[in-house]
């Protein structure tokens, strides 16, 4: 059972390659984003240092020493040049040599004590981030030299600005390569689906070869017509059907050497009863004169062989469905299947079952349509109508109606197929047994007071050679009265000669 439960879980191979393809990728991109994020971060913070040390150049350059003390002159339009859609908002503070707060904003956040200088730049300066009015600011401080003849020192410049922008270009980087690349995962995923619909065709092919063999054809499949990875299966295949092949093969030869054996000690019992009842017969002629008591002992031996000869015939027709159901069972007639005069066998059966039929008082009709012709086994499809018309004649009351039918038949949007119909006036079979006549052995309740003897195999063997020919085979009532209407349907006609 739980062999049984992963194999169900399997499900389709080309899913599974799909999968086993597309979630590795998926996966692969996922890692790369996070790489592309990170480097977009490092892209960006190089750009926009660059530009921040630009600005930060630009304001150092108006630091000088006038009358021994440092100044900045930072009109308002310089100002107002920092605060562009690139860097975003602006913020500077220009302190002394001496600490003291020459311009811009006195609280700007001052410069870590472990932040170390820049080596992408010539120039003295220091990057680092902060939070400025509860928003995160990123900050270039850059010392610049100042002197006249009255001093000399270092002022230090700072200029802030904040994250938008560096956050902006970054998420702008992120999602055109997710955008990209869900592209090319899209395309992937497309290309991997009819690639492996391509690769998989001829899987689909040999599954179409199996598909349409017929059940007796256990013929080999030609490697050749799949990958060379699928090659071992087909072989395993191959041997598995010569080994199926040699099992059926032995199984027909047990049904002929069963048949023989069984046939002939039964023949012989049935002659062995004849010559006894002829001989009783005679006897009874010649021993009239000996009195009562020989007359009884007589018509009671009369009586015992008449029993074992019924016997002996109901044993006869047994094991004759028995080997005629076994047979259809296994597929094993002789012969294959070729062209064959549907109604030409049915008028044959009707012939060789008239004297049967005539010792009821029953006289079988025949409807017909021409000369209908259909692919199949005339060993099989001759069993098939011996059987339905034996039936039909045990259980039609004597001097009851029997009538064949054969004809083309279509259904709409149906290819034309082959029907045969055999229609009694017996006792029928209830719709709610019908399905269960198809079981051996089972009699349905209102013909087993008819006749006794049946074996309760006659549609099982019917069936079984229906389902070799895929036919259908359909249990009805009659339009008037009643009785039984037993309607083979098979899938193709050959020819119609009218």
């Amino acid at each position: 059972m739980p062999q049984l439960a992963a194999r169900a879980k399997l499900g389709s191979l080309r899913s599974q390659l799909v999968r086993w393809l597309l979630i590795p990728l998926t996966l692969l991109v996922a890692v790369d984003a996070v790489s592309v994020y990170y480097n977009a971060l490092e892209v960006a913070d190089l750009a926009y240092d660059r530009s921040l040390l630009a600005s930060t150049r630009a304001l150092a350059e108006r630091v000088s020493v006038v009358d021994g003390h440092v100044t900045a002159d930072v009109p308002y339009v310089a100002l107002d040049s920092f605060e562009t859609d690139t860097l975003g908002r602006i913020y500077y503070k220009v302190t002394g040599p001496g600490g003291e707060l020459v311009s811009g904003y006195g609280d700007l956040p001052p410069v870590p004590p472990d932040v170390k200088r820049s080596e992408a730049y010539p120039a003295l300066v220091r990057f680092y981030q902060a939070d400025y009015h509860n928003q995160p600011i990123r900050i270039a401080a850059l010392l610049q030299p100042v002197y006249d003849d009255s001093m000399r020192g270092i002022a230090l410049i700072q200029v802030g600005e904040t994250m938008d922008a560096r956050n902006g270009m970054t998420r702008k980087i992120l999602f055109d390569t997710l955008w990209r690349q869900g592209t090319l995962v899209s395309v992937a995923a497309l290309l991997v689906w009819f690639a492996v619909r391509f690769v998989l065709r001829p899987v689909m092919q040999l599954r179409e070869e199996v598909e349409s063999r017929a059940p007796t054809d256990l013929s080999g499949f030609d490697p050749a017509l799949v990958h060379k990875e699928m090659r071992p299966l087909v072989l395993a295949m191959n041997g598995y059907m010569e080994r199926l092949q040699t099992l059926i093969n032995g199984q027909r030869r047990f049904i002929a050497d069963a048949s023989h054996q069984l046939r002939t000690p039964l023949t012989v019992l049935k002659t062995q009863a004849e010559l006894t009842l002829r001989e009783l017969r005679r006897d009874a002629g010649a021993g009239a004169s000996h009195g009562a008591t020989h007359t009884a002992i007589h018509d009671e031996m009369n009586e015992l062989v008449q029993g074992m000869a019924r016997t002996t015939d109901a044993t006869v027709h047994l094991a004759n469905r028995l080997l005629t159901l076994a047979r259809a069972e296994h597929g094993a007639a002789e012969g294959g299947t070729a062209p064959f005069s549907l109604t030409d066998a049915v008028r044959q059966v009707a012939l060789e079952l008239s004297q049967q039929a005539v010792a009821r008082g029953i006289e079988p009709a025949f409807e017909g349509e021409g000369d209908i012709r259909i692919s199949g086994n005339a060993l099989l499809l001759h069993e098939l109508m011996v059987n339905l018309l034996d039936n039909a004649i045990r259980y039609t009351p004597d001097g009851g109606r029997i009538t064949l039918r054969v004809r083309a038949a279509s259904e709409p949007g149906q290819p034309t197929g082959a029907l045969l119909e055999v229609e009694d006036n017996g006792p029928g079979i209830p719709a709610a047994e019908r399905d269960r006549v198809f079981e051996p052995f089972y009699r349905a309740g209102a013909t087993q007071h008819i006749n006794p003897s049946g074996t309760g195999l006659g549609l099982s063997i019917v069936r079984e050679i229906a389902a070799l020919h895929r036919a259908d085979v359909i249990l009805d009532q009659p339009a008037q009265g009643s009785g039984l209407v037993v309607r083979i349907v098979f899938p193709g006609v050959i020819e119609v000669r009218l």
